[in-house]
């Protein structure tokens, strides 16, 4: 089965990527690869795969729609609501009563099969429709207008409409009927089992324990496997209940971290609820270990946490987002208070560590860096304009971010030592210890603009004045170091090329310096500067000079991290 895996795979990406070149969409490729691969053809493939087919085309739909949802927000769907209602039901409720009531009449089929002919026919095919629409929503192409949002939610919508239809007159054509009553217990039992499971693992406080419990019951045949897995769902609703209760009367941030922790939990069971009522999930996984109950939840539980936990992360920034919106800043919260904005204060196990901690992590590191550079260089601005305009009234903010930047370097650097400690793989160590050279080196940027601001109370105090040149070189020089420091923000950092230009801007810092320091002494040796004034201007080319090192250092570093990405 692994060998017929591997071939389906590395053919099929292969082909798929073999038509992008000659500009055919990927899917005929990998429509080409089954039919190649088949029995029909070269016949390569495992009895064992063709055998679990079907349950693999469901799943690969479950996916499509999933991704679908996900490319979706809210406020297109409030914006197509209605015209992709529409779409969803309106043409294929045509398409089936056409074939419902032609197809008789000119292929001589009953109306139920009919009726089964035409809910297969009126589906969209999700595969085709649904890569097309997220690729022009990326591209921004009609968007404004939500057409492709519509087409998307409106595709969704009709497969889960022709699904429900087709199962139906399935079960018609195969002699029995639909039963409403029937239909109605269904959520009823499925909710009543996730609201015990939820329960009965907060009342006890262990997962582990309910879990057993529930292999217990299974084993003994007190319950269905079936019927198991709704209440095992539930169960990790309920085992969220110990983050809640630790979150009692801490920060609101690790608040938001329990919200995230119960969102993940309450996702994953809707998405694999949604599985087991659409596609025979339950009897794949019993299928694995037969006629072992206490196997099969465990299989299940195992399979909830890995898939749930792969389709969402990817998304832990929009759940972090949803966590703020749902518990935001309180006003009276004092929001100067110094804080890490995206780093939470976790505990880092060697568990995590086993898993490569510092790739989990590395997004809110990034954001974390992103955030302290950017006050460095606020602070770089500040410190220029109090010294040309010689206002110490400015050194009092200085002062304040630069507290700010030592508090933000002995937080990261904290983390950061947390995280290596217990990073295993040599790959994100470099990382890690990469981003250690990285803050410090923006923390040595704030001291530097403590000094450079630290002269404009010596410019006041003592009524020193820099010449015009003087002035003028000064502003070169903080437009120098805006410019370096701006080019730290740009997305192709790490790349040869920007790597090449953030040199070429140090060189040009060094080179400023050399030629300020010759204008500087032919000033001297015309007498048209103080001796303090030179002192001053001496030193601050010198904060200026090393401010361009550190920008270098920092590039060099970016540098590296992309190398071990």
């Amino acid at each position: 089965m692994l060998t017929s895996l591997a071939l389906i795979f590395l053919v099929g990406l292969a082909m798929a990527a073999l038509c992008q070149m000659i500009r055919l969409p990927r899917i005929i490729g990998m429509l080409l690869t089954g039919i190649l691969l088949g029995p029909y053809v070269l016949n390569l493939l495992d009895d064992s795969i063709l055998m679990i087919s079907a349950d693999l085309r469901e799943m690969a739909l479950v996916i499509i729609l999933i991704k679908a949802g996900l490319s979706l927000k809210l406020q297109d769907l409030k914006a197509v609501g209605r015209p992709a209602l529409m779409m969803s039901f309106v043409p294929a409720s045509f398409e089936i009563v056409a074939y419902t009531l032609f197809a008789p009449l000119v292929l001589g089929l009953t109306r139920v099969e009919a009726a089964v002919m035409g809910s297969v026919l009126a589906a969209v095919s999700p595969a085709v429709v649904v890569p097309r629409m997220v690729q022009l929503m990326e591209e921004g192409r009609g968007t404004k207008q939500h057409i492709p949002q519509m087409i998307l939610a409106g595709a969704s919508l009709d497969d889960v409409f022709v699904i429900v239809l087709f199962s139906t007159f399935t079960g018609m054509a195969q002699g029995g009927t639909a039963d409403l009553g029937a239909f109605a217990g269904i959520p009823v039992s499925i909710v009543l089992g996730i609201a015990v499971g939820a329960l009965f693992t907060a009342l006890i406080q262990s997962s582990s324990a309910s879990v057993g419990i529930l292999q217990a019951l299974a084993t003994s045949g007190a319950i269905s496997f079936s019927s198991s897995v709704f209440i095992l769902f539930g169960q990790n609703i309920g085992t969220c209940i110990t983050a809640v209760l630790a979150s009692i009367g801490t920060s609101r941030s690790a608040k938001r971290a329990t919200i995230i922790h119960l969102m993940f939990n309450i996702i994953g069971t809707v998405l694999f609820t949604i599985l087991c009522i659409l596609f025979p999930l339950a009897d794949l996984v019993a299928s694995f270990t037969p006629d072992a109950p206490a196997a099969q939840i465990a299989n299940m539980h195992t399979i909830f946490n890995i898939v749930t936990t792969l389709l969402l992360l990817p998304l832990g920034n929009q759940l972090a987002s949803l966590a703020v919106r749902i518990l935001p800043e309180q006003p009276e919260e004092n929001r100067d208070e110094m804080h890490l904005e995206y780093l939470t204060p976790v505990q880092v196990s060697s568990k995590d560590g086993n898993l490569g901690a510092s790739a989990i992590h590395i997004g809110q590191l990034q954001q974390e860096l992103d955030r302290m550079l950017d006050m460095a260089q606020d602070n770089i601005e500040t410190s220029f304009d109090a010294v040309l305009s010689r206002d110490s009234s400015l050194l009092t903010k200085a002062e304040k971010m630069e507290s700010y930047l030592d508090f933000l370097n002995k937080e990261i650097s904290k983390y950061i030592s947390r995280l290596i400690t217990y990073e295993t793989n040599e790959q994100g160590s470099s990382i890690v210890s990469s981003y250690f050279t990285i803050t410090g080196n923006i923390e040595r940027i704030g001291d530097h603009a403590i000094n450079i601001c630290g002269y404009s109370k010596l410019l006041e105090e003592r009524h020193i004045q820099f010449s015009a040149q003087a002035q003028e070189e000064i502003c070169q020089m903080r437009d120098i170091c805006l410019e370096a420091l701006n080019a730290l923000h740009q997305r192709e950092a790490g790349d040869l090329l920007w790597l090449t230009d953030v040199s070429a801007l140090e060189q040009r810092i060094d080179d400023m310096t050399d030629l300020f320091r010759k204008d500087q002494l032919e000033r001297m040796k015309a007498g048209t500067c103080s001796d303090e004034a030179c002192i001053l201007y001496s030193e601050l080319l010198t904060d200026f000079e090393r401010i361009g090192d550190h920008v270098l250092n920092i590039a060099q570093e970016m540098s590296s991290i992309r190398e071990h990405s």
